[in-house]
């Protein structure tokens, strides 16, 4: 009876979580057939938005700057820093509109706003995710950056940093669902976060009485880790992982709990 019991509640759980990876691959096709249209390149933005961004900072940096500075190559750099900076923003600018833009969609029971929110989220990450390999390719290519050191540092960094921005960008956006005010400020909020992120410095340039200070701050960690994976010994990295890993689930916690509670404050009317 037990075992029945067993095969019935594994059967559903499998059949509920099919259905919500359905509806979140539905929401992100229409996503991206609405934010970019169906002509032209269309889907392809999705990769060609953070690509353009990366490459025009890459030249930009190599023209103003020597070919390497403290003994990495510039574009490597920049190209490590500036991919987790746009991996960053988009996921908390994306999300802010996630369910205004959305909310004919609400009329269907089985949606509600953690689906538009999740939706974006994959989107984005899928999107900057490729963005980086084409870029590093593209390097790879004109001999600036090396295949990476270490996988599991460069992977691992990479999402870390994703599940930070994306939490980050859910606490800002359940803030914002309860308040017109914080919808304007969060815009600022997420600019400040730009010197914060440890984009363009390594921990190691900084003073050695700033740097543990500094990284109490989640994100440079993540950045350093991106950086260790793809220099190895050409650079002195600081990163603290375990504790990069509970401020990520701390700030997806907040921001899932945010959003939940802040449902009531969706008119659909």
């Amino acid at each position: 009876m037990l075992g029945v019991i067993d095969e019935t509640s594994l059967g559903m759980g499998r059949s509920f979580i099919v259905r919500q990876a359905n509806i979140i691959g539905a929401l992100m096709m229409r996503e991206m057939a609405t934010r970019y249209g169906r002509r032209g390149i269309g889907f392809l933005w999705v990769v060609g938005e953070p690509l353009l961004f990366c490459v025009g900072v890459i030249l930009i940096w190599t023209f103003i700057r020597s070919h390497s500075a403290h003994g990495v190559n510039v574009a490597a750099f920049a190209m490590s820093g500036y991919m987790c900076l746009i991996l960053l923003r988009h996921s908390i600018s994306f999300s802010l509109n996630a369910v205004s833009a959305n909310l004919g969609l609400l009329y269907h029971r089985a949606l509600g706003p953690l689906h538009f929110y999740l939706a974006r989220a994959v989107l984005e990450f899928a999107g900057a995710t490729a963005a980086f390999l084409l870029v590093y390719l593209l390097l790879l290519l004109f001999q600036q950056v090396t295949v990476p050191h270490d996988y599991i540092l460069l992977y691992g960094g990479w999402a870390l940093m994703w599940f930070m921005a994306t939490g980050t960008g859910f606490v800002f956006s359940g803030l914002a669902m309860r308040s017109d005010v914080m919808e304007r400020i969060v815009p600022l909020l997420s600019y400040s976060l730009i010197p914060l992120s440890g984009v363009f410095f390594m921990i190691d340039w900084l003073p050695v009485a700033v740097r543990e200070t500094y990284l109490l701050v989640p994100f440079p960690n993540a950045i350093e880790m991106v950086r260790a994976g793809v220099f190895g010994g050409q650079v002195t990295t600081h990163f603290r992982t375990g504790y990069a890993i509970s401020c990520a689930l701390a700030l997806m916690l907040a921001g899932l709990l945010l959003i939940k509670n802040a449902e009531g404050y969706v008119d659909v009317d």
